[in-house]
């Protein structure tokens, strides 16, 4: 199964567009180019009308007014500073074994519509563990769950599938680490 090339299209223009008058990249980790599109493998399934139903929060994202409601809020976590939502969420996987590389839960776009992700995030080196839990979340996540494959670089992108669910892919991945340390305890 591919990603729906529309959606690329529309997200691809969203990567410079001009927020609130204030020059900002809007940064998606499903925007892929072309020459490393061979290299990404989706693993998970959305059925077409999931898809659509994306794009259209997507395009309505865009002409939405944008107003900080909340600040993004960060921590420290060894030694890297990442969102707060997600800080439980990697220091389970890390005590599961598995590596992180990048995370973001974003915030949601009504939170803080200038300094964010449109899709929550977190990225994992491939290793046997990884690969369990990524089975494990596509089990339970379902629908909410993005997952990609980068098979040049061995990371999976793990991201929540609509926007707008950044807070509420943070919870689900905390959920998923607890329960997957308990069954492999």
């Amino acid at each position: 199964m591919s990603i729906d090339p529309e959606l690329d299209v529309i997200e691809s223009n969203l990567n410079h567009k001009e927020l609130n008058g204030a020059d900002s990249i809007v940064f998606d980790r499903l925007t892929v180019n072309q020459a490393s599109a061979d290299q990404e493998e989706l693993l998970s399934e959305q059925p077409a009308h999931l898809w659509r139903r994306r794009k259209l929060e997507l395009m309505s994202w865009t002409e939405r007014d944008k107003q900080t409601v909340i600040a993004k809020r960060t921590t420290l976590w060894n030694g890297v500073e990442v969102d707060v939502e997600l800080a439980e969420a990697l220091t389970l996987l890390q005590n599961a074994g598995i590596a992180t590389e990048f995370s973001c839960a974003g915030v949601s776009p009504l939170d803080e519509p200038i300094d964010h992700s449109l899709y929550a995030y977190v990225t994992l080196v491939k290793s046997e563990a990884a690969d369990r839990f990524v089975q494990y979340a596509i089990q339970n996540m379902r629908h909410r769950l993005l997952v990609t494959l980068e098979t040049g670089s061995g990371r999976y992108d793990l991201s929540s599938f609509f926007i707008g669910h950044n807070r509420s892919f943070c919870w689900w991945m905390q959920q998923c680490a607890a329960h997957f340390m308990k069954g492999n305890d």
